[in-house]
């Protein structure tokens, strides 16, 4: 009976660190430290980190979970690291100064902004090779997504007021539409029929009919609104404001601010968990991660990182 006992005792064990090793991770990109903490979703504790090349900025992991696309501002380049051994397994050169990177809904390529060449970089997640670069109208991409449908990549242009609208299929920007002062995040809703773009320096939120690309609607947010987050079921939208220490929480079918929610300083780039439940969102003055409950739209808690987080990625 003892035996047994302990036969069961080891069996839920295993069944517990299964389950806590399956849980998605939240990756922390910390721009002066050169680094990536990795955040245990279920804990909300930091588990780990590894070295990032000299300063990290943007990063997709991709769909299958074994590698995390980084990019390298001083190196000019994308770096990918193996997640199961932390470590650099690859080296893609970019072009000047890149920034935000993306990846497509079926995993299949990469985008990355260079901010001082004026171009997005398409790689090939299979082969780690970049396949194609796409000249931007507008000057200075920060970042660059790409819409679940994958028909189109949308860019921002920080050092103006436009977005770029990038047909896929004919790998060229076809559009370009005017926005609020300095876009920055971009996110798409589910269905692709609406994007949502922060402009920075116009405290604003520009949102898009993605079938005409065109401005539909403004919304007031924070001061220096920065990083955007769409909720896996298309409800919501978080907007940080870096200037308020803030994030504004916006509700897709009425496009109106419902809720204001109070997290560390400057925050930047935000992910969310794949079951909506839970998001994520770099601190970068605060050294700090801080998690939201999107059902109650509260801050549960406020993690140690790196030094200056630029964003959180989930996976």
């Amino acid at each position: 009976m003892q035996f047994e006992l302990k036969l069961a005792a080891i069996a839920s064990a295993l069944v517990f660190s299964s389950a806590a090793f399956a849980a998605p991770f939240a990756y922390s990109t910390n721009e002066k430290s050169g680094t990536v903490s990795i955040i245990d979703t279920q804990t909300d504790e930091v588990v780990g980190s590894f070295e990032a090349g000299k300063k990290p900025r943007g990063a997709a992991i991709t769909n299958d979970g074994k590698y995390i696309f980084v990019s390298d501002q001083k190196q000019n380049s994308l770096l990918v690291i193996d997640l199961a051994k932390k470590s650099i397994s690859d080296k893609i050169k970019l072009e000047e100064s890149p920034e935000g990177v993306g990846i497509s809904h079926d995993g299949k390529w990469i985008s990355a902004a260079n901010e001082e060449d004026n171009t997005v970089s398409i790689i090939d997640t299979a082969t780690h090779k970049v396949s194609y670069k796409v000249k931007m109208q507008g000057k200075n991409p920060e970042h660059a997504e790409f819409s679940p449908d994958g028909k189109w990549l949308y860019v921002s242009a920080e050092e103006a007021k436009y977005v770029d609208v990038v047909d896929i299929a004919k790998r060229t920007s076809i559009k370009l539409v005017e926005v609020g002062d300095r876009p920055r995040g971009i996110g798409f809703l589910p269905d692709s029929s609406r994007a949502y773009v922060a402009n920075e320096a116009a405290g604003t939120v520009s949102v898009f009919d993605t079938s005409k690309h065109e401005v539909i609607a403004t919304i007031p947010v924070g001061k220096r609104s920065n990083g955007v987050k769409v909720l896996p079921n298309g409800k919501k939208v978080y907007i940080s404001n870096g200037g308020d220490g803030t994030l504004s929480v916006i509700d897709t079918a009425s496009n109106k601010v419902t809720a204001t929610i109070p997290v560390g300083k400057r925050p930047w780039n935000m992910d969310v968990t794949p079951d909506g439940k839970k998001l994520y969102v770099a601190n970068g003055k605060s050294n700090s991660v801080s998690v939201i409950d999107t059902e109650h739209d509260k801050a549960l808690k406020e993690i140690t990182v790196g030094d200056t987080p630029w964003g959180v990625f989930v996976r």
